[in-house]
């Protein structure tokens, strides 16, 4: 049986009038291509930050300036809900945390009838930190189109996060983004930015290491400083895409066979099977400041 999915890209700022209208347009494109499951970027909802280092959103920043901080429960989120009806989707957002204060770049997974699964993004990047709340793990969960996964952004740099999520079972991972190129050096053709290089290598590799799709949505345009590279995508098994928006704005759809594809792709060589755990200890160790810096010293 084959399932159609659509990775969005496009841009996403603080107008949230625009951001739904731009949900609500993209929903209907990606219907009338057949996609059941529709992936959003990172900060679909708000905007993300509008710039990264030691400057601007990330440096403390007045409020005003930060992505609106919405409830999991909130408004905005059954908005989304009544646009999606039958449609599974993915979203990212500016989540307000249960004691009213705390923010978490978040990202969830719906319907118009049913919230099937949440998440809160665990590694954080340049300075992130300053804005938001870190989340605590990974889980997979059930869905009308597969079991899946969720990630976001830099994430996909750590190979355990999407390891801990096809060893829960994910048949599918999303991984949601705003990704900019280069913030030095950047190359005069965008997609030959050494970010973009490497955007789409951790999404091919992510795949194969773990030998599930992988759908990979991330804005496009310009917010604040950020250039963003786009490059939304499916990626099979093999680590072979199967549909990509380089660099525009729009949808990048393929039809996949999860049942087929991993009979065959796993019938032999099985990453998850032919795993060595008792050889990994190291991995999971966590490591002393001390230790940290001395690496850092001398890579």
């Amino acid at each position: 049986m084959t399932l159609t999915v659509a990775a969005v890209s496009a841009n996403f700022t603080r107008d949230l009038e625009q951001n739904f209208a731009v949900v609500e347009q993209t929903l209907a494109d990606a219907r009338a291509a057949g996609a059941r499951l529709v992936v959003f970027p990172e900060a679909s909802i708000g905007g993300y930050l509008s710039s990264l280092g030691n400057h601007g959103d990330t440096a403390g920043a007045e409020p005003r300036s930060l992505p609106p901080a919405v409830r999991l429960d909130g408004p905005e989120i059954a908005r989304v809900q009544a646009l999606a009806g039958d449609t599974v989707v993915v979203i990212g957002f500016c989540e307000l945390g249960e004691d009213g204060v705390t923010r978490y770049n978040a990202a969830v997974c719906l319907d118009g009838t049913r919230v099937y699964g949440s998440y809160r993004k665990v590694h954080q990047p340049l300075g992130e930190g300053a804005s938001y709340a870190a989340g605590a793990g990974y889980r997979a969960f059930d869905t009308p189109v597969g079991r899946l996964g969720m990630q976001i952004c830099y994430d996909k740099a750590f190979p355990e996060a999407a390891r801990v999520l096809a060893l829960d079972g994910a048949e599918i991972i999303v991984s949601l983004s705003a990704w900019p190129a280069a913030r030095t050096a950047t190359a005069q053709d965008l997609q030959e930015d050494r970010w973009t290089y490497r955007f789409n290598l951790f999404d091919s590799a992510r795949a194969l290491d773990n030998q599930v799709f992988w759908i990979a949505s991330n804005q496009s345009g310009t917010f604040g400083s950020l250039r963003y590279v786009a490059n939304s995508k499916v990626v099979d098994p093999g680590g072979n895409v199967l549909a990509t928006t380089l660099l525009g704005a729009g949808l990048a759809v393929a039809e996949i066979d999860v049942e087929g594809t991993f009979r065959a792709m796993r019938a032999g060589m099985f990453h998850l099977r032919d795993r060595r755990p008792d050889a990994y200890g190291p991995v999971t160790a966590v490591a002393s400041p001390t230790t940290v810096r001395r690496e850092h010293a001398h890579a």
